[in-house]
């Protein structure tokens, strides 16, 4: 399908945050990275938000035309404008995950994306996975195996993704395949801005906490935050991942305090939860790479930096696009998964070996 070599594949990222869509370009023969081409957001408005989170936790079977309208407008509207693409990778909006039932649901339609777009659209990332036993997330590891040989690190590294859900990367980069066992660990660690930004949604009418201005302004609640820590999630060992709303109840153990308490509380809660996840790790890595959206959140970095064991710095500092890595990473796996290569393997998802995934679109 796909021509020999290099190609131009367009990724598409809309996330647990439910800020709107991010989409960048890459150039990849689907194992080296060869170059970074243009990228694109689309925010989501108040009521396409508000459509959203109210379809939370729903599943294929459930009544979601209202939040698939939504995803396959935004994403047709930020697609659109790119010229020159091969191949697309839609992740689509992930509405529940269950990994214990070993069910996940992405709403939106790859095949409407493919007939309007007119190239081959690759979707459905995660249920080839689940289906072999796997976590069906994450799945952003093989990029950033690919990310550790492009800046040619040479001792372990971690790639920290702080979006509504924490996941963490371990990667090995002298294996020379990701699929190698001992190449990469991944898991999701915690919380990370899901429940922050729900409270600010909810208290203030405002999506997130800008900067940190607030939690930097609060008190961490003690008996909140041992309550949380004994979440028995945080000893079982990875892989392992988590639905946006695993920790509700963290949200509701804050609601009656005040506000930049409450924020206070969630950000060292997501904090801790990363400690946790480091002390899981192989070994201590180098450096710990900081994308997603809480990496400008100067309090939540500040907090990483004081309690984790290793040097933190946000993805940027190495070259990398910290607001568009989610996306590259599906358009690196479009390319992968149409030239038939694993996705996912037995140290990113527990899946039972490496596993080629997900579904070519051609419209």
């Amino acid at each position: 399908m796909l021509k020999d070599g290099v190609v131009t594949a367009l990724g598409t990222m809309s996330g647990t945050s439910l800020d709107g869509v991010d989409a960048a370009v890459l150039q990849t023969d689907g194992e080296r990275i060869a170059g970074f081409g243009p990228t694109a957001y689309r925010p989501y408005s108040k009521a396409e938000r508000a459509v959203l989170q109210a379809h939370l936790g729903r599943w294929p079977e459930d009544d979601i035309s209202a939040a698939k309208e939504v995803v396959e407008a935004a994403h047709l509207a930020v697609m659109a404008p790119f010229e020159g693409i091969d191949v697309a990778g839609f992740h689509g909006q992930t509405l529940a995950h269950d990994p214990g039932r070993g069910r996940t649901h992405q709403c939106g339609d790859g095949g409407r994306l493919a007939r309007s777009l007119g190239y081959p659209v690759v979707g459905d990332f995660r249920s080839a996975d689940m289906r072999g036993g796997g976590q069906g997330a994450p799945l952003a590891p093989f990029y950033h195996f690919a990310l550790a040989h492009w800046i040619r690190a040479d001792a372990p590294i971690a790639f920290l993704n702080l979006g509504g859900v924490g996941n963490i990367t371990w990667v090995d980069p002298r294996f020379s395949r990701p699929e190698e066992e001992g190449a990469l660990l991944a898991f999701d660690t915690g919380p990370a801005n899901a429940p922050i930004n729900d409270v600010m949604q909810r208290l203030a009418g405002v999506p997130y906490d800008d900067g940190g201005k607030l939690a930097a302004e609060g008190r961490v609640d003690a008996s909140v935050l041992s309550a949380f820590q004994r979440d028995p999630y945080f000893t079982t060992s990875p892989p392992k991942s988590l639905d946006r709303n695993a920790f509700g109840r963290l949200s509701g153990a804050v609601s009656g305090m005040a506000l930049a308490d409450a924020v206070a509380t969630l950000t060292q809660a997501a904090v801790w939860a990363v400690v946790q996840a480091l002390a899981l790790c192989p070994t201590r890595p180098n450096m710990l790479y900081v994308t997603g959206g809480g990496r400008k959140n100067r309090t939540m970095m500040d907090w990483l930096a004081r309690d984790c064991s290793c040097d933190v710095a946000a993805v940027e500092s190495a070259g990398m696009d910290g607001d568009m890595l989610e996306a590259q990473a599906f358009a690196y796996l479009a390319v992968r998964a149409a030239r038939g290569l694993p996705i996912s393997a037995p140290g990113t998802t527990g899946i039972t070996r490496p596993a080629v995934g997900g579904y070519v679109f051609t419209g």
